[in-house]
């Protein structure tokens, strides 16, 4: 019903930055909750951000005042931008669609590492 294509995954040192979108096309309900979820090796997989076609936003406690979401209606587009980051943060991150029914992206690799 929707699709969701990801991309801004990578490489990136310790305390650097990277930059996730992820675009939604197909059957989209016009009031709808797009976010970011991860997964790391041997770990389940939780919450990231997510945020309202509204704008009200939530996120995890382990990215607060480092992560930040946004989101262009108009476009279907949900960003991600992710500042001093941590070998934590290494994960699978997965794109999410939910509004009365749910999609996941195929998941984007990001690796924080010297």
């Amino acid at each position: 019903q929707v699709q969701l294509v990801e991309s801004g995954g990578g490489l990136v040192q310790p305390g650097g930055s990277l930059r996730l979108s992820c675009t939604a096309s197909g059957s989209i309900f016009t009031f709808n909750r797009m976010g970011w979820y991860r997964q790391a090796p041997g770990k389940e997989r939780e919450l990231v951000a997510t945020i309202t076609t509204g704008g009200t936003t939530n996120y995890a406690d382990s990215v607060k005042g480092r992560f930040a979401i946004s989101r262009v209606n108009a476009r279907n587009t949900v960003y991600l931008q992710m500042n001093n980051l941590k070998p934590e943060d290494t994960a699978v991150y997965y794109c999410n669609f939910y509004a009365t029914y749910e999609s996941w992206g195929r998941g984007t690799q990001v690796t924080v590492s010297s």
